[in-house]
């Protein structure tokens, strides 16, 4: 793979050089652009790039706790295995997302959310009050708008399930937005394209539905309904972009 010159880099940074620097490396390691060569001192980083060393040293810092590098004695710094990287990180897990579709990682993420959000709906019917509920009812709300083409669907959709997750009353379970938020992106691309239509109303509905009428078990099943038809289509093997794929109807 074509390493990214310095001038390109430089201009992709933007106004947040560390954020930038972070981003720009963070990819350049999922990508493999370093799997057979020696990931630069920090020297190099900064020279290559035109930045700070204090840039590439706060840069590589962050992508060591992210479990991407790590320093050891008389070696520098080394790229660490993907076995290593942390998933529940949004950003390894959105820089894994956009380096190659993949229906493993994505069927792996879909089982965490059978584990997640079925008892998150649940727990939200037992215990939100008006305004999480209406949050939830907002954010379906937005996805009747998508469907007519007035509002983004993605950002809809995510919405609905983020709401839920908040209003689920659990802290542990309000953790999991932006990972959520982040892998959601790329599965409801997925449905949608392998469906040839915007996320199923009706099924979104009846959580919805079970929820402002406190059926914690409604909620739960309505919930795992739509976690399974995402896995069903997974296991069929379809993917956006092959030959015969329908394409997206917009409202």
């Amino acid at each position: 793979m074509r390493e990214p010159q310095p001038h390109e880099v430089r201009t992709s940074l933007g106004r947040n050089l560390t954020h930038g620097m972070l981003d720009a490396l963070g990819r350049a390691i999922v990508t493999g652009i370093y799997e057979e060569r020696r990931f630069p001192t920090e020297a190099d980083l900064a020279a290559q790039h035109g930045v700070s060393r204090s840039v590439t040293r706060e840069a590589v810092k962050m992508l060591t706790a992210k479990g991407l590098l790590s320093a050891r004695p008389r070696q520098g710094t080394i790229v660490q295995p993907a076995t290593n990287w942390n998933l529940f990180d949004p950003d390894v897990l959105g820089w894994l997302l956009d380096r190659k579709f993949s229906l493993p990682l994505l069927r792996h993420f879909n089982e965490l959310r059978i584990g997640i959000e079925p008892m998150a709906s649940r727990l939200a019917a037992d215990h939100a009050g008006p305004d999480h509920k209406a949050a939830i009812r907002g954010g379906f709300d937005r996805m009747v708008a998508a469907e007519a083409g007035d509002d983004d669907p993605l950002d809809a959709d995510i919405a609905f399930h983020v709401a839920i997750l908040r209003a689920a009353g659990n802290p542990f379970f309000a953790q999991f937005e932006d990972l959520v938020s982040t892998a959601l992106r790329s599965s409801i691309r997925f449905t949608n394209r392998f469906q040839g239509r915007s996320a199923d109303l009706a099924e979104h509905r009846a959580v919805l539905i079970a929820i402002e009428a406190a059926d914690g078990a409604a909620a739960n099943a309505a919930m795992h309904k739509i976690i399974n038809d995402v896995l069903a289509l997974i296991a069929q093997g379809g993917a956006p972009g092959l030959p015969g794929m329908p394409p997206r109807r917009r409202g």
